[in-house]
This record gives C-alpha cells, structure tokens and sequence, in this order.
C-alpha cells in the first residue's frame, strides 16, 4: 500500500515510513492511503458475522502487504486484542458500542496496542530507541503507555494539561515507570498538541532523536480503530432481523469526538465496505466541526473545558483526513452533527439511566442525547424546514442524505461508549445519585504514586527537556 500526504499528494510513502514517522515532518502533513480496498464479499455477508480477530486481520492485510508477512500479522492481532467490543442494545432501534473492555477501559487501546506492536516489529533490527511523543486530553497517553509499557526499543512521553483531565485519568497517566513518563502541561490540550507537533518539524531535534507519534495522527493507530466499526457494523446488520425486523437497516454511527480520529476510522470502515449508511459527529462546546459543516468556514479556537474532557479539542488534527477524503458537500451527504453544552451532559446521563438503565460516560452521553433527538423527531423536523442555530445545544442544521431513512423508521443507531463511566465517577454520580461500578485494574491504578513532571508550556523548554533527558 502507498500513503500520502494530506498537504502534498505528491508524497509516496510505505507503511513503515508513516508508522515510524507519524507525520511528515517536511510538510506538517498527515498520511493517509492512497486507496480503501473493499473487504470480501464472503465476509461481509457471513452470517454469523466474522469474529472481530478475521475482522482487524482482513483490514488490516492490505495495509501491511509486501512488509509485514501474514503471519507474523496474525500473532500481532493474537497478542493486541484478548478483548473486543461488546455490543448492547438500549432499544429495539438503538444499540451501545462498547469499547473500554480493554487494559485502560477506553477505545485507545484498540489503536494504541496494534500501534505498539507494529512499531517494535519494525524497529527490532535499530540500534537506537524509538522516541513517541503524544499529547493527551484524557484516555490516549494511558492507552498508549500501557500499550508501550516494557516494549523493547521504544520510549514514551505523554503530554496532558494539567488540572484538566478527570482524577482517575491524571493517575493513569501520571503512575508509568521506566520506558513510559507523563509531563503535565500548564495549558490545554490544544498546547500539548502543538508542542508536539513542533517537535516534528524541528530539523534541528529530529536529527538528534528518532521521533514518533502516537496520538490519532499516526495511520497505525487510526487503520485498527476502523476494525471495531466494520466488526459491530456487520453484527448489528445480522442481529436487526431478530431485534427490530429491520432487513436492510440503515445504520448510523453516532460518534462523540474530539480530535476526529476515531471518526476517520469509521469513514475508512465504510470505504471498505462496512455496511454504515451515516455517521453523527457529536461533540461538546469545542464544536469547530459542526460549525464548519453549518457554515462552510473551518475555524479552529482555544479548546474549552467541560464535562467531556477527551473531547476538548478546538483544532482537531483529523479535520485534515476527512478534508482529504471528501469535499464539504459530500461531508454533507453522510454526516448529521449535534454538540452539547454541560448541562446537556449531565441531562443525558441522567435520562439514559432513567429510561433504559444503561449508565453511560460522558462522551458517550452526548452521543445518546444526539440519536434520542435524532430518532424523536429532530430529524424529521430539520428536513420540514425547522431552522436549528448552530449556536444553540443540539443538531446544527444540516440534513444528510440517510434523513428520510430515520423518519421511515428504516434506521438503527449504534452509539460509540468510549470509556468506563467508572473514569468519570463524579460527574456520573452526581448525574444519577448512583456511583459507578469500578473497574479492578482502575482500582488498582488509584494506589500507585504520582510520578508527572511539571512542564511550563514553552516549547524551547520541552525541547530542552527532551535532549537532556531522552
């Protein structure tokens, strides 16, 4: 397979070259595949469907081919995933994507674990380490330092703001020993991003250190997102004709976002041919995608905090993949967007536990508010000629093509729960009076000392850090 550059489609690259790399540092670029090739119709109309290990290792096949032989790709699927995603329905028409049964009970391990282990497949021959620096908002620096943790040749620095993640998460991040430590960063996560990403453009650092990262801007963190949609996607499909009687179900992938990685990853499962007829992109008060999609005009901003906080990102960096992939009007077509102010949060969480006695995550809150409108006549009111402000909580105003398939009744949505409620005690409890049941190797985790080291957000002092102490 070739990847290219999101800002320079002259730029030919192979899988290594974009995995080890993260981003061009030439152009600032992300890389992206020339091509999605369409997965085999004998497993996408298996019924029942493929288990999610034929899932990722058939997506993943045409991505790797020519440098990692299959089996050697086989045992990196074996060892990444002794988890998968587990699907729960809230109604006959609505379904939960759960995603946080893996180590750090949130979506980044799926990416982060076959991250880590395609990089140290590919640097077991070097003599010198492997430096990756990712910034975080909340679930991704503990997915990849537990992906990371102990793995031969690499080396890992998390970035995250301080004071604006959730406790447990600060003591997911802040905990590492060895080859894995955090810098809390006196900013937001926007900082964080931007300190990274300066880094790989600095000719100067990148010739004294091999750098690499591991936030959404690497392809091989987003390629293996994509399993889990193509996975639930060909479930739900089979599982329709029981739950719902839906025979050809339109389904829609309701996703709470941030950076708009994972999104990406959804659009590459349905270029290859996941049966996912739209997406809502369902965000909180940093709503620059929903405003873009409204308007037309991209305008990044600082990040805002709130309630949801992976999702407080006021520059997404996966803009510029969905951008690469398709034009505004087409984003059009298939996406319904909606964002949520934290009262909205906190309402959500409350009424999925009311109504269906599922205690959802904030994250995933947002994106149950967003299909409850959807389902319940906002939809339909939009296409009537209701004209919803962007500046207001709930759907901006954009009518997808999949519309007239939700007011019929031919649509399902399947809901992506990003992470344990566990992560979000607090909020969660102070939303439905109830504590959320806590993860043993959360609990674990809680008992470990504090290990972060300050960082003032000045990239001549990172920068500094990293050459006096890589």
């Amino acid at each position: 397979m070739i990847y290219t550059d999101t800002r320079d489609s002259s730029i030919k690259a192979d899988f290594k070259t974009a995995v080890m790399g993260g981003m061009n540092q030439k152009t600032g670029g992300l890389y992206i595949p020339v091509e999605f090739p369409k997965l085999d119709k004998s497993l996408l109309n298996k019924d029942p469907a493929p288990s999610f290990r034929d899932v990722a290792f058939n997506m993943a096949k045409p991505y790797v081919e020519g440098e990692i032989p299959d089996g050697d790709l086989a045992a990196i699927i074996q060892d990444a995933y002794p988890f998968q995603p587990k699907i729960v329905p809230l109604d006959s028409v609505s379904y939960v994507m759960e995603l946080f049964h893996g180590p750090t009970c949130a979506f980044k391990d799926f990416g982060a674990r076959f991250m880590a282990r395609v990089m140290s497949y590919f640097n077991r021959n070097e003599d010198t380490p492997l430096h990756i620096l990712v910034a975080t908002s909340g679930d991704t620096g503990s997915a990849v330092g537990s992906a990371f943790h102990g793995v031969s040749g690499l080396d890992v620095t998390i970035l995250y703001p301080d004071g604006k993640i959730s406790p447990l998460q600060e003591k997911q991040l802040s905990t590492f020993t060895g080859n894995v430590r955090a810098l809390k960063v006196k900013g937001t996560f926007d900082d964080c991003q931007k300190l990274v990403k300066t880094a790989f453009t600095d000719t100067e650092l990148r010739g004294k250190l091999r750098l690499s990262s591991a936030n959404s801007i690497n392809i091989a963190r987003l390629l293996p997102q994509s399993f889990y949609y193509m996975y639930t996607a060909l479930t739900v499909k089979n599982r329709c004709k029981i739950d719902n009687k839906i025979l050809d179900p339109a389904i829609i992938m309701v996703v709470p976002s941030g950076n708009f990685g994972n999104l990406t990853s959804g659009l590459i499962a349905r270029e290859m041919g996941a049966p996912i007829e739209g997406f809502t992109a369902a965000t909180n008060t940093n709503k620059t995608i929903p405003d873009w999609i409204a308007s037309g005009e991209y305008n990044a901003r600082p990040s805002v905090e709130t309630y949801a906080n992976a999702m407080d990102v006021g520059a997404p960096s996966n803009y510029e993949r969905i951008k690469a992939m398709y034009s505004l009007e087409e984003v059009r077509h298939l996406f319904a967007s909606y964002w949520q102010d934290n009262d909205g949060i906190i309402k959500a969480i409350q009424e999925c536990k009311d109504k269906t006695g599922y205690t959802i995550d904030p994250h995933g809150a947002i994106g149950f508010a967003a299909w409850e409108n959807i389902k319940n006549g906002g939809m339909e009111a939009l296409v009537n000629g209701q004209k919803n402000d962007p500046n207001k909580p709930g759907l901006t105003p954009s009518i997808p093509d999949w519309a007239n398939k939700v007011i019929n009744k031919e649509a399902v949505g399947v809901i992506l729960e990003t992470a344990s409620p566990a992560k979000f005690g607090k909020i969660v409890t102070d939303a439905t009076g109830h504590e959320p049941p806590m993860p043993a190797r959360l609990e674990e985790v809680m008992r470990l000392p504090d290990r972060a080291i300050p960082m003032e957000n000045d990239y001549n002092q990172f920068k500094d850090w990293l050459l006096a102490n890589l």
